[in-house]
């Protein structure tokens, strides 16, 4: 029996908290585990950002990723690295390059879920006439009715770029003369208007990492530090269940290992109004009770993932539109569809996976988190975005925070 060590790459921006956190408790882990004949151990490194020879080829088994969605030169070095060395990536990067939101909403569409009526509208102003658009433009591109369009789609109504941006540029407007003052500032930014779902009783995030979803209510009212809410018992089993498959299919479908959904509840209806989020929040700013359960649910999904020598899977988009039918509700639909995304996760061999080699994970993190180390990492999180004078006090807000995780729900596993 051989012993062989994964390496694990964590490509980071502004990333402080929970990279000291995923660390510290895989060191404090000392994995050994047995995997077809060999004993598996693990080493973390930070990937700095260097020119690469596109023949170079990279010691990594497994990289999270949190440049991807926004630094080019990152997003290349990782599609080198799968396709010279099949290193296994958080996320699939040509996955998160391609897919703007209109492409999730068309598919989402397709597979029959509630998506609210949405339209693409053209830029109102683009940075050069000259050349090609000019031509374009004049030949091809027609004046319409704008006011006529947002009466189609319906008010209230949200104008919001088509690719995303982390509330970039988003507007709520409640009537054509908003609409036009919002288009007419809306500058170059190709955009979607879409329907609004007004007076909502519930707005839930569901994270998935792998195939573990946990489902947060939402507070959009609230401070940006007070936006996952601590609240229980706001969904029954049936709500969560459909909730989590809906964020399982969208998940699987796109080949995201680690995303959000957003879904909002009227008149008895889930709506998903939100979910190509490839990258997640990950801080202890703005996740503080949750934090533990992403650093948790990382360390699982990431220790299988360099342990199998997982690879990145071909999305097989036919087989989500076979599995489909007209006339099914939506619980027929999501029945239908999550044995694909199992299947593409491996859902069970996951479970057992962590059952035979991971059962220790959570005594050994709740300990971390109860520990200076913990609130020092809180600490330099929040440092870097609060001023000096509220450093302390939204440090000990945080952290008191992860201590009623570890009572709450750190006590049913140690």
């Amino acid at each position: 029996m051989a012993e062989v060590t994964r390496k694990i790459g964590l490509s980071l921006g502004a990333d402080i908290c929970w990279p000291i956190a995923y660390t510290e408790i895989l060191n404090e882990l000392d994995l050994a585990i047995p995997w077809k004949g060999d004993t598996v151990r693990f080493e973390v490194d930070r990937l700095k950002i260097d020119p690469f020879d596109l023949e170079e080829h990279v010691p990594h088994h497994l990289v999270i990723d949190r440049l991807t969605h926004w630094y080019n030169p990152r997003r290349e070095w990782i599609k080198k690295a799968i396709l010279l060395d099949d290193v296994y990536v958080f996320n699939n990067p040509w996955s998160v390059q391609s897919m703007e939101k209109l492409t999730t909403y068309c598919a989402m569409i397709r597979l029959g879920f509630p998506i609210p009526k949405t339209w693409l509208i053209p830029p109102k102003e683009y940075e050069t006439w000259e050349g090609d658009l000019r031509h374009t433009l004049q030949s091809y591109a027609r004046y319409f009715n704008l006011e006529e369009i947002g009466e189609k789609v319906g008010y209230p109504l949200f104008m919001k770029p088509y690719d995303g941006g982390g509330w970039r540029a988003v507007s709520r407007i409640q009537n054509a003369k908003e609409l036009v003052r919002a288009y007419e500032e809306s500058g170059t930014a190709v955009m979607h208007l879409q329907q609004g779902v007004d007076d909502f009783d519930r707005f839930v995030r569901c994270v998935g990492l792998g195939p573990q979803t946990r489902c947060v209510l939402y507070d959009l009212e609230a401070p940006l530090h007070d936006r996952y809410t601590m609240t229980r018992g706001f969904i029954d089993d049936d709500e969560y269940s459909l909730i989590r498959d809906m964020t399982l299919v969208i998940n699987g479908f796109f080949a995201w290992d680690f995303n959000s959904c957003e879904v909002i509840h009227k008149d008895g209806v889930w709506y998903p109004i939100d979910y190509a989020n490839p990258c997640p929040d990950s801080q202890v700013t703005s996740l503080h009770y949750h934090f533990p359960w992403i650093i948790l649910a990382n360390l699982r999904w990431s220790i299988y993932a360099a342990t199998t020598l997982r690879k990145q899977l071909p999305m097989g988009w036919p087989r989500y539109f076979q599995a489909v039918e007209e006339g099914m509700t939506m619980r027929e639909r999501l029945d239908a569809l999550v044995p694909i995304v199992h299947r593409r996760f491996k859902t069970e061999a996951f479970e057992e996976f962590c059952a035979t080699h991971l059962a220790h994970l959570d005594e050994v993190a709740v300990e971390w988190f109860r520990t200076d180390a913990c609130r020092d990492a809180v600490r330099q999180k929040t440092a870097s975005l609060f001023p000096e004078h509220e450093v302390e006090e939204y440090t000990g807000v945080f952290f008191d925070r992860i201590q009623s995780w570890c009572d709450e729900e750190g006590a049913f596993t140690t």
